[in-house]
């Protein structure tokens, strides 16, 4: 049985106590938010503590932390959850730049716990189905990775219009892409990037293109403009489509140089988190403090790509030297 503590009780914790609810020997045990009003009503749903502070909730019977609050106190709550004993699950982007990762990493090392960043895409069956069908009938090596999405809806009160709370498109959107070039064109070389900024101060919309050791990527995120959300990575001997939502994938499409076309198609369950949350516990259970597939390296990769665009649109935050 995992005991889980959540940090923060808005909409991905909820989404995240779907995916709970479908992955065996699990439980929530305790939660904490900085409105009780919020953690007693999710305590009310789902069961398990309220509690009134951060320490009640890492002094409780838990094994593991949930960080679903938004990044600006990702770093404070992954190294207080790793210095009480808890193995932490943080929601992406880990930190709000790579110096704070490195710090929660180092923790995480000196207490032999178990970090990792809550990228979810890996592990979708799509995702994984498409890996596997390309081990045998490629594209060649991917060479270019084009990406974005841009959502025009939020209300004006949205946490992600925060520049104090960490932000904006690259923070909260861009950081997908970064998975997605990396995972797909290998090591960073080289970020350019274009942005504007809203009257709250973070970047309502970025365009941003990398270079890296297998290729080149385009990718773009925002918050005053319609995007589109899928995803095309391109190899020598055809080209996918991720369709929309591609972070949430399901359905993809292959069209082969010599004509074919492949369609592959993966309905996801329980909102999706239920994939990540299955691999974290297997790997708690195996003893292991570092996630082969979202590894320490690939999340200080991702964070050092938003913060060199972050560098060259001109954005910084408030905590920030």
């Amino acid at each position: 049985m995992t005991k889980w503590g959540i940090i923060g009780c808005g909409r991905i914790a909820h989404r995240f106590m779907q995916g709970l609810h479908e992955v065996a020997d699990t439980r929530l045990v305790s939660s904490w938010s900085r409105r009780p009003s919020t953690v007693n009503a999710f305590v009310e749903q789902y069961g398990g503590t309220a509690c009134t502070s951060v320490d009640e909730l890492l002094a409780s019977d838990i094994d593991a932390v949930y960080i679903a609050t938004l990044p600006d106190s990702h770093a404070d709550y992954s190294i207080a959850a790793l210095k009480a004993g808890k193995h932490v699950l943080c929601e992406k982007p880990a930190t709000i730049n790579l110096p704070e990762l490195e710090q929660v990493l180092a923790v995480a090392k000196e207490h032999s716990l178990l970090f990792m960043e809550g990228m979810k895409p890996a592990f979708y069956p799509l995702y994984i189905r498409l890996k596997e069908h390309l081990e045998l009938d490629p594209i060649g090596p991917a060479g270019y990775v084009r990406a974005g999405s841009s959502v025009a809806d939020l209300s004006a009160d949205h946490p992600n219009f925060s520049l104090e709370l960490a932000g904006g498109g690259l923070m909260q959107i861009g950081i997908y892409e970064a998975f997605l070039a990396i995972d797909w064109l290998g090591d960073l070389q080289q970020v350019q990037a274009m942005g504007r900024f809203g009257s709250t101060g973070v970047d309502m919309f970025a365009i941003f293109q990398t270079l890296h050791s297998g290729g080149y990527s385009q990718l773009y995120s925002g918050f005053d403009l319609h995007g589109k959300g899928d995803a095309l990575i391109a190899g020598p001997l055809g080209h996918i489509t991720i369709h929309k939502n591609w972070w949430n994938p399901a359905r993809a499409t292959i069209d082969y140089l010599d004509g074919r076309t492949v369609e592959l198609n993966e309905p996801f369950t329980a909102g999706g988190l239920n994939y990540e949350i299955a691999h974290f516990c297997d790997l708690i259970k195996a003893g292991k403090i570092e996630s082969p597939i979202i590894s320490h390296q690939l999340s200080k990769q991702m964070i050092d790509l938003i913060d060199k665009a972050r560098t060259e649109i001109g954005l910084k935050f408030p905590s920030e030297k």
